[in-house]
């Protein structure tokens, strides 16, 4: 992944937290005829290990073998930047639009589990993960084990132990603080259309947890 030094995440818990609450990744491999796959998994990383499951009807899984290499790419929020946002318009005119966003990057080696036992546990602590904070959380207990049983059946788990990290947050950090709050404020402002206006806020929310607060001015 390209990242310029100014937009690097190196920072392993802050890394850790990007993949947590985006919750899902996109996992991409090449099978034996070096065709890229990709499928969109709800994941869990822990220690050095990602856990996952696949749709057993999706033919993806069939080409992966033990060890060969995957990439996970979990992304963030997103958002279109207009340059007529920026206070360095009016300045010089010397300005383009850009996109804004952050992902992270998991590289490793991939395995295909189909033992029910695993892939119990795996669902199981997908489930308690997002089930957590509910009200009244759902258990996979709360379902009927032949039912259960069946619906594991239907899946495959998959696990990705991760040998390289790349975390990545592109937030405009190469403008000026000036440039910057006239992008958050273009965000926030902006019409759009509501699967858009999410993108756009938490981007903006996320650029302005940055910005240097300011001061009052002296008497």
């Amino acid at each position: 992944m390209y990242s310029p030094p100014f937009n690097v995440v190196d920072d392993e818990d802050a890394v850790r937290a990007m993949v947590a609450a985006y919750r899902s990744a996109w996992l991409v491999t090449a099978g034996p005829d070096q065709v890229p796959r990709a499928t969109l998994l709800p994941v869990l990383w822990h220690d050095d290990t990602v856990v996952a499951h696949m749709a057993r009807a999706n033919a993806h899984w069939r080409g992966i073998t033990d060890g060969m290499p995957g990439l996970l790419i979990a992304s963030g929020p997103e958002a279109y930047v207009s340059p007529s946002w920026y206070a360095s318009k009016a300045e010089h005119g010397r300005v383009v639009p850009t996109w804004n966003y952050s992902a992270v990057h998991l590289s490793g080696t991939v395995r295909v589990h189909d033992d029910p036992e695993w892939v119990r546990h795996a669902v199981t602590t997908l489930t308690e993960t997002h089930e957590a904070g509910r009200e009244q959380p759902w258990t996979v207990d709360d379902a009927p084990e032949p039912f259960v049983a069946a619906q594991l059946r239907g899946i495959v788990g998959i696990e990705l132990t991760v040998t390289g990290v790349e975390g990545k947050a592109k937030l405009s950090q190469n403008r000026s603080a000036a440039d910057r709050a006239g992008v958050v404020d273009g965000l926030q402002s902006d019409v759009l259309l509501p699967v858009q206006k999410a993108g756009a806020d938490a981007v903006a929310g996320a650029m302005a947890s940055d910005l240097p607060t300011p001061q009052p001015r002296q008497p």
